[in-house]
């Protein structure tokens, strides 16, 4: 396993209202989340990355504002036709 060091001053952590323990945590997640959102890492990857739970790297996400799941417009409109082939709303009777 390899490692990494940052230099900072105590400044940062008084600004943030961190502990130094949580500010590794912090700064863990953010560069998680960086190399997620950026497709260089899987949720399970990057959670491992960051030392959390897969369910809980999703959850705060959006704490780093990066979207959980991007889908491109081609992706979302696929899945709508899945849908409506698996349920098959045709056959769907709607009530007025």
């Amino acid at each position: 396993m390899r490692s990494m060091t940052i230099t900072y001053g105590d400044d940062i952590l008084t600004e943030l209202g961190l502990s130094p323990d949580q500010f590794c945590k912090e700064a863990r997640m953010i560069v998680a989340a960086r190399l997620y959102e950026m497709g260089r890492r899987s949720t399970g990857s990057a959670a491992a990355f960051a030392e959390v739970p897969t369910p809980l790297f999703l959850s705060k996400l959006a704490d780093h504002g990066v979207d959980t799941f991007v889908m491109s417009g081609e992706e979302l409109r696929a899945d709508v036709a899945m849908a409506d082939v698996v349920c098959d709303t045709s056959s769907l009777q709607y009530l007025h």
